[in-house]
């Protein structure tokens, strides 16, 4: 896999190298073991894959090239280039401005763009209409586009699935950039309609098995359907793709369930003729972080840290799948941990900060899991880490340690 050239002040000197150190250990990614630091009274275990993936880190590159090679031009995004504020805020403090928030709303007329602006299109991609509006103001929407391949792979399984007639299921949350885009581009050749969660599906299951009545549909589905979405003629044959930082696991329930349904209403032998196989959709980062995440999940942990932006979907599946059997912490950074006493949190579900007391526990030797979603970078982690280790007396030098783990190899 190709390397990207991104600023500096995401590179990090000591989780990076742990990182480095794994990899050169286990190339083929075999190993979904945690990574331990042990630094006496504190110990850190780290996810084997976290932080920025492939995805981010082009956009990243792409977005400081336009930076370069635009000396004096105006340089809008879109909206946000990736979902980490410390990364979105040093490209607007170098000028960039933001058009769009993140659920679409303007932020700026689009008659302030003029053909000499330069608009980045961000990594979760956009709309039809809106690569439209740009060519229309004579803005190449192309030129620097940072759409992550694993989200255009997404689009081109859709546009394949809409050749072969069936209608696309997107598991997805209906107002995120990535999903309205899928649903933009899916549209032009099929029918569509987006689907958050198993509670979803199985809803959507009974009214194919006519176990709901039609009004069921129009109450909870026809906002997010494609015009003209007919239930009676639609949901006849199927195919699901997913927001590729969905929960993997779930994205494949669904479809394992949807599949299930289409056995119950036609028959074993039919089912080829009204369910697509759609498993290549779901995003490789996505999985290796998922997936070595519930790894972590057997380490017997006394806290998991999880940092990230806090409108990363990707990052509240982490916390998501830790918070089950740890008391977890979603922070954007390491202002959030207040003292030893107090560490300030977003509750995820309920999209509201909180404060609570008594968070890092007396016990030593404490460990603590520290990792992060694919929009993090790695530096962020370095911060928190530190943070953490002014509050405990007598811990080891990190440095020193990741040194001696690296050399002792």
């Amino acid at each position: 896999m190709r390397s990207f050239t991104i600023p500096n002040h995401y590179r990090s000197e000591l989780i990076g190298r742990l990182k480095a150190f794994r990899k050169a250990q286990d190339p083929r990614k075999k190993d979904l073991a945690p990574t331990l630091l042990d630094l006496g009274p504190v110990r850190f275990l780290f996810a084997r894959h976290f932080g920025f993936c492939y995805g981010v880190e082009n956009a990243i590159e792409i977005s400081y090239k336009a930076l370069e090679e635009n000396p004096g031009k105006r340089i809008f995004l879109l909206s946000q280039m990736i979902h980490n504020q410390a990364v979105n805020d040093d490209l607007t403090a170098r000028g960039m401005r933001f058009i769009q928030d993140t659920h679409g709303r303007m932020l700026m007329d689009w008659t302030e763009l003029t053909a000499a602006d330069i608009v980045i299109i961000p990594a979760f991609g956009t709309t039809l209409e809106t690569e439209a509006r740009l060519k229309a103001i004579g803005i190449d929407p192309l030129r620097y586009n940072t759409t992550c391949p694993f989200v255009e792979k997404v689009w081109k399984r859709s546009d394949q699935l809409g050749d072969q007639r069936y209608t696309v299921i997107i598991h997805g949350k209906a107002t995120h950039e990535e999903t309205r885009a899928t649903f933009s581009h899916t549209v032009q050749k099929a029918p569509a309609l987006v689907l958050r969660d198993m509670a979803e599906a199985e809803l959507l299951g009974r009214i194919i098995l006519g176990e709901e009545p039609a009004e069921t549909f129009e109450g909870v589905f026809r906002g997010r359907a494609s015009e003209g979405f007919e239930p009676a003629r639609d949901l006849l044959r199927i195919g699901v793709v997913n927001q590729t930082t969905m929960l993997a696991t779930e994205t494949q329930a669904i479809a394992d369930h949807l599949k299930q349904v289409m056995v119950t209403r036609f028959g074993e032998a039919e089912l080829k003729a009204h369910f697509a196989d759609t498993r290549d959709t779901l995003c490789y980062a996505t999985n290796d972080n998922q997936d070595a995440t519930n790894e972590l999940l057997k380490a017997e942990a006394d806290l998991a840290l999880v940092v990230g932006g806090y409108n990363s979907s990707n990052t509240s599946h982490l916390v998501e799948l830790l918070e089950h059997r740890y008391p977890t912490y979603f922070i954007k950074d390491e202002g959030e941990i207040l003292s030893a006493e107090t560490i300030q949190h977003f509750n995820y579900p309920a999209h509201r900060l909180e404060t609570t007391g008594d968070w890092l526990p007396a016990k030593r030797p404490l460990t603590i899991i520290l990792t992060s979603g694919a929009s993090c970078p790695d530096t962020l982690l370095d911060r928190v880490m530190l943070k953490v280790l002014s509050m405990v007396e007598g811990a080891k030098d990190p440095a020193v340690a990741v040194e001696g783990m690296v050399s002792a190899s």
